[in-house]
């Protein structure tokens, strides 16, 4: 079996170190102006230079989205970006607008590049269509089930497919909505979604309106535009079999703990299915791990073909068993210890984990000291706090703790 590429999101330069660290192949970020995720997603490009150094140090490749549908103002900006990006190095660019593809191939035709979920390819005369147009891999349609995927791999298997296995999924075709630049003037296809799929609803009867009419599901309400999250590391080997080349985990606005957590599990199981997925089993904790990071809940989405409508869709909440403490700054093999930078509060007690990319490590948070070596019984938001540990730490790891709401919290 060939080996796929495991495909990380990063949202900003210290999630691509995390994509990294934890064992990401590649990693797809957002370039400044042209992706579909907000501001705060999106790279500098000094800060992607210095990311592409880093990661090719590694051997990890970065793409970059360009992926909006771009109106006339925007191409002069699309032309600046395209130059830059080659310049520096970019290992490729994913777009949907067939304008932005003619002037990647009109002024970078070496660039190689790859088709957004967002043109919804669903069928192998339009891959043909897209590779003669120059697009090197295409990112395939949500909608697609294995079989599907699996036949238009075998008619088309110059094209490299790539495909979402994990995160966040969007109730529109193909992510293409018109929500939010309906009730609020910003456009998701442009890269400002404010996520009105989240929002709750009712529904009144014209004559009655102060009477909701309750939608039911499993005797529970149910958010009627939110999908659940997308999880398919218990289909591993299947998905392999169908012939995706490139493995994608959504999250580009998502934290550096979830880059953490979902990267490494990920990295786990899918070894183990390159090394016998005859025999692959995914195992209870790597389950437990996804758990422990926020979702809504999960399904296999359209994969598996005809779903149980239960196991489909619409949830109406987030959930979360531990959050993000803080990262570490640095190792002190003399002192064994390492030096953590607080992101939340920390109270001497609290259960904590040090999170590395084999293995997770248990840290007794009453242990907790500042630089002169005093305990602290509580640690705040850019606190730089110490902890003993006999192993070496690289830079960057996280440090994750349970917290105290383990119900559900609604967006």
């Amino acid at each position: 079996m060939e080996r796929p590429e495991l495909l990380v999101p990063a949202g900003n330069l210290e999630k691509l170190r995390t994509a990294i660290l934890y064992g990401a192949d590649a990693a797809y970020v957002g370039v400044e102006g042209l992706s579909l995720r907000a501001k705060q997603a999106e790279f500098s490009i000094a800060d992607l230079e210095q990311g592409i150094r880093e990661a090719h140090q590694q051997k990890v490749k970065v793409y970059a989205a360009l992926n909006i549908f771009a109106q006339n103002q925007d191409l002069n900006l699309v032309k600046e970006k395209v130059g830059v990006l080659s310049e520096i190095g970019i290992d490729g660019v994913i777009l949907s607008d067939p304008g932005i593809l003619r002037i990647v191939r009109k002024t970078k035709p070496e660039l190689p590049v790859h088709l957004s979920t967002q043109a919804n390819t669903t069928n192998s005369e339009a891959v043909r269509f897209w590779y003669e147009q120059g697009v090197k891999r295409i990112v395939l349609a949500r909608e697609l089930n294995l079989e599907q995927i699996s036949d238009i791999a075998a008619e088309v298997p110059q094209v490299e497919l790539e495909a979402f296995i994990h995160g966040a999924m969007c109730m529109a075709y193909s992510g293409r909505c018109f929500l939010s630049a309906y009730l609020t003037n910003r456009s998701s296809n442009r890269g400002e979604c404010v996520h009105p799929c989240r929002w709750e609803y009712k529904v009144v009867e014209r004559s009655r309106l102060d009477e909701a009419l309750i939608l039911e599901e499993d005797e529970r309400y149910t958010y009627l535009f939110s999908s659940k999250d997308l999880q398919m590391i218990q289909y591993l080997p299947q998905v392999l079999a169908a012939g995706i080349s490139s493995l994608k985990i959504e999250g580009r606005m998502k934290s550096v703990y979830y880059v953490a957590v979902v990267t490494r599990t990920y990295r786990w199981a899918l070894e183990a299915a390159l090394k016998n997925p005859e025999t692959y089993q995914c195992l209870p904790e790597w389950l437990a791990e996804l758990d422990k990071v926020s979702n809504r809940g999960y399904t296999t989405g359209f994969y598996l073909g005809e779903q149980r409508i239960n196991e489909v869709n619409l949830d109406w909440s987030y959930q979360q068993t531990y959050g993000l403490v803080g990262t570490v700054l640095q190792y002190l093999p003399q002192e064994h210890k390492i030096l953590v930078g607080l992101r939340n509060q920390l109270i001497a007690g609290d259960e904590i984990e040090l999170l590395l990319p084999d293995d997770t490590i248990t840290l007794d948070s009453r242990q907790m000291t500042d630089e002169k070596g005093s305990s602290l019984a509580e640690g705040h938001n850019s606190y730089q706090v110490y902890f003993p540990v006999e192993r070496e730490v690289p830079v960057g790891a996280v440090v994750r703790k349970r917290v105290s709401d383990l119900g559900l919290k609604k967006r």
